[in-house]
């Protein structure tokens, strides 16, 4: 953002502020006259940016003016300069800050309020007004310095204005916004190595009920119920625990994992697994026989983290506390809803991906106002898994089942232990095979299974087939194809059963199934309408047809997301219909009205039996203040006849939430809750305990010291001082507070096990001369865990010096390449008329210079200018003198350095 003034300008702007600077200076400013030898062209910085084009000013007897219409456009103020009626009126900043200067009456009303314009504050000049630097920070309320040795006009001040505000906000979002295939790899990695012992951060939430004898189920009735999240390490693996209690606030299940992820997939020696787990784990699904499935157990993989459940579909499951709600998202297109349920969990468990990519978003809503978005990205193209490249994964699972229950009743107990082994390889760029057998328990008889698939990309679709062996029932076929035509993507399958063939995948009656799903967006202007269609035929064992069909249209637009969806079933041939045959419409969404967030959902049955209105769930919250917010929720089921409400008032305090509600049904019934909602974790900043009301445990954290890189090697030496008040980001999340007198910050919230760069808010810098070391480090979060990180701030230099073509003479217009010590291009430069070229705010630091490869193969010239410097304390500024290309069969370039 530091200006880059042409050579000349910049040496006759120099000479004219010696002139005014040495020469003689009126006694009085009364006398003095605009004129050549005074002029200046001031660069206008707040902090390290520069604002605008540069100003037009004067060096005059009393100190510096600047142009004021200059000055209003650069700033864009709301602000009318007329100089027939020798008058500029508006106001500054905001609407309530008028400003008013009347010349001919003298006058002057601002901030600071009316009163008569001061001696020298505004000369003419030939440009029009040209204010005094002193009298502009009287008015505007900021204060405007002027540095005539480096043609500046800095602005100071603490207020955010708007303008500041949208300077930082441009500068964060291109930090954010990654360059295309841009490789974290070559960003410095953070170690964050296991230990024996990390001490757990805990999330809490407790919750009180009182409900009376028409909404217990046994007279008047109190509830206590708390559930508890620790995360933390043991023994060099992370661990999580979950304590639930029941409403007598006894302890009803402990469910424990512990566990290893490593995306880069070096755990386990030969085995590089990205994921090994024992406790409470998940499994994979299949594409024929077994669903995902949760229990106390062990699994072990090498699958990439986000990889699909099978071919086209996948699951996402996580902890869904009591009172918290779930929406899913797939590529911005609201797909469904679910509420809190007994077990804690959320489950999404056939979400449809689409070829290309798939940005799965679970967005969680608590009963405290907080929010918490879950982001899954699941790419499905032509390369499944690389070639040569072999994925596998292996588990046992006792379903449904809390590594330790406290209940005495056992939850269906016909489940039992479940088993399997699956391999996947890639052949080549467009071929994967794959095989796996699983044992389950299915209607409490174990059943074994032999599964084989082939996948194989033909254009721009995948295609892939299945087959199943169920050992003494008999086999299943499938076909999918999952591609893109036009703008149109597609899904297609059809499955043949053979014998007595069932699993958890398909049912005891199935003999064949065919469907069809299409997506695809239109444009409505500048907004985008996904549109789904599917249809499905199911042909039964008896003779029975079932036809299913789907519809489903997506609005996003402002504040807006809503979904209809239009479904119907009909069945055909022998046997009695059903009574879910018929047609329905279901509506989802969310919206802002006012300051309100309403999340709804509702629907209708339009044909078939018990036609009208079936379920409808209404939700708004609304803030208060900064700390306060109130939610109320509205449900109704036909089918129950029962209507339910209810209002909660949520405060958020500092270091805990607490939520009060209020419900009743259309029945009597009436119902008071308390809840309570903080986590604990070690302070890494003060030391000790800290408590937020911020999640903890289920989330990362980097603790950071920012420091003053005097030698810019990037590695802290004993005397480099902590600096104070520095802001520190990683990807959209920021520290809640700038660094501290040690030089320390935490950035909570991180995402675990997804790589992030933790790096310095430039735009907190008030010091341009100190500058960031690279753009910051790479660190993969954990959960509960803190990451600690040191950033180093290294003061500033200059590289200048002329560029002389192969035939010696001054070469304009080339693009020159400042190269750091790890190969990255750190700035780049285009030398001017003269081939004068500069790079300013140079971190301390080894370089080297080259030519940007569009100038080198014009010139065809060497890349390489045979150039190494170093910028540093006994070095500030680096004059080259001379830099001459070489032709590129001459060999090496060679420096000259010239007078």
């Amino acid at each position: 953002m530091t200006a880059r003034f042409p050579r000349a300008i910049k040496a006759a702007a120099l000479i004219a502020a010696a002139f005014g600077v040495v020469g003689a200076v009126p006694a009085s400013g009364a006398g003095w006259q605009a004129n050549d030898d005074d002029a200046l062209l001031l660069e206008l910085n707040y902090r390290q940016f520069r604002v605008g084009d540069p100003l037009r000013g004067y060096q005059t007897p009393t100190g510096v003016c600047v142009d004021m219409a200059d000055l209003i456009q650069t700033l864009d103020l709301p602000i009318r300069l007329d100089k027939k009626s020798r008058r500029a009126t508006g106001w500054i900043f905001t609407e309530d800050q008028r400003f008013v200067i009347d010349r001919e009456a003298n006058t002057e009303q601002s901030m600071n309020g009316e009163r008569q314009i001061s001696a020298g504050a505004i000369h003419d000049t030939p440009e029009g007004w040209c204010a005094d630097t002193d009298a502009l920070s009287n008015w505007f309320g900021v204060v405007f310095r002027p540095d005539i040795g480096n043609l500046t006009l800095r602005l100071e001040t603490s207020r955010k204005l708007p303008f500041l505000e949208a300077i930082e906000r441009k500068s964060r979002a291109a930090r954010l916004r990654p360059a295309q295939n841009f490789d974290l790899t070559l960003l410095p990695q953070a170690e964050v190595p296991y230990k024996a012992w990390r001490t757990p951060s805990v999330d809490v939430l407790v919750q009180a009920k009182w409900q009376n004898a028409r909404l217990a189920a046994k007279g008047n009735g109190t509830e206590l119920q708390y559930t508890a999240l620790a995360s933390g390490e043991v023994l060099g693996a992370s661990v999580d625990l979950r304590l639930a209690s029941d409403a007598n606030a006894l302890p009803s299940s402990l469910r424990l994992k512990a566990y290893r992820n490593d995306p880069a997939g070096q755990l386990l020696g030969p085995l590089q697994a990205t994921q090994f787990a024992v406790g409470d784990v998940q499994t994979f699904a299949s594409e024929l026989t077994g669903n995902s499935a949760v229990g106390r157990g062990v699994m072990i993989s090498n699958r990439p983290l986000a990889r699909p459940s099978s071919f086209a579909r996948t699951a996402l499951r996580g902890e869904l506390p009591p009172g918290w709600d779930a929406e899913l998202y797939r590529n911005g297109q609201l797909l469904a809803y679910q509420s809190d349920r007994a077990d804690g969990r959320y489950e999404f468990l056939d979400v449809a991906l689409l070829f290309g990519d798939n940005l799965l978003e679970v967005v969680l809503y608590g009963p405290q106002g907080q929010i918490r978005r879950d982001r899954t990205d699941i790419p499905v193209g032509v390369e499944s898994i690389p070639a040569g490249k072999t994925w596998y994964w292996a588990g046992a699972v006792e379903e449904d089942r809390d590594l330790i229950d406290f209940r005495k009743s056992m939850i269906d107990p016909l489940t039992g232990w479940r088993w399997g082994v699956g391999v996947e390889r890639g052949i080549d760029k467009r071929t994967t095979v794959g095989l796996e057998t699983q044992s389950l328990v299915i209607d409490g008889q174990r059943q074994t299974y032999l599964e084989a698939k082939l996948r194989r990309a033909i254009g721009p679709m995948l295609l892939e087939l299945s087959g199943a062996e169920q050992f003494g029932h008999g086999r299943a076929l499938r076909a999918e194809a999952l591609g893109r035509i036009g703008k149109i993507r597609f899904e297609a399958e059809t499955l043949w059963v053979d014998g007595g063939f069932f699993s958890e995948q398909i049912t005891r009656d199935q003999r064949h199934e065919m469907g069809l799903r299409l997506y695809s967006e239109f444009k409505l202007g500048r907004v985008n309408l996904p549109v789904q269609a599917e249809a499905h035929r199911t042909e039964l064992k008896n003779g029975q047809v079932l036809t299913n069909w789907l519809t489903r249209a997506s609005l996003s637009m402002n504040r807006t997301a809503l979904t209809v969806e239009l479904n119907g079933r009909h069945t055909a041939g022998p046997g009695p219909a059903s009574s879910s045959d018929g047609t329905r419409l279901q509506v989802l969404g969310n919206t802002m009205l006012g300051q309100v967030r309403l999340r709804g959902e509702t629907t209708f049955k339009l044909s078939g039996a018990a036609r009208g209105f079936e379920l409808a769930r209404l939700s708004g919250e609304t803030r208060l203040d900064e700390k306060s917010d109130l939610r109320g929720d509205f449900e109704y089921e036909r089918a129950t006849g029962l209507g339910k409400f209810r209002l909660g008032y949520v405060r958020h305090f500092d270091r805990l939430s607490l939520r009060a509600d209020a419900n009743a049904d259309s029945r009597g019934g009436i119902g008071l809750g308390l809840s309570l909602a903080f986590s604990l974790g070690p302070d890494p900043v003060d030391g000790g305990w800290r408590m937020k009301r911020e999640k903890l445990a289920a989330n990362g954290e980097a603790a950071v010291l920012v420091y003053r890189d005097e030698n810019g090697d990037g590695r802290r030496q004993h005397g480099e001082e902590p600096v104070e008040g520095v802001g520190i980001e990683a990807g959209f999340l920021h520290a809640e507070k700038p660094t501290n007198a040690k030089g320390l910050t935490v950035v909570d919230g991180l995402r675990p096990f997804t790589p992030v760069v933790v790096g310095i808010d430039q735009s907190s810098l008030e010091d341009p001369l100190l500058q960031p070391k690279g753009e910051g480090v790479v660190v993969v979060p954990r959960p509960g865990v803190t990451a600690a990180l040191e950033l180093p701030l290294t003061p500033t230099g200059e590289i200048e010096g002329t560029l002389l073509g192969i035939d010696g003479e001054p070469r304009e217009g080339v693009v020159i390449e400042l190269v750091d010590e790890r190969g990255k291009v750190l700035r780049q430069s285009v030398s001017e008329f003269d081939g004068y070229f500069l790079f300013d705010s140079v971190p301390y630091g080894a370089y080297r210079l080259r030519l940007g490869p569009a100038s080198a193969a014009a010139l065809e010239a060497e890349g390489e200018l045979g150039v190494s410097l170093r910028v540093d304390r006994k070095n500030v500024t680096a004059r080259l003198g001379q830099v001459r290309i070489a032709a590129r069969e001459t060999g090496p370039a060679r420096l000259a350095t010239g007078p």
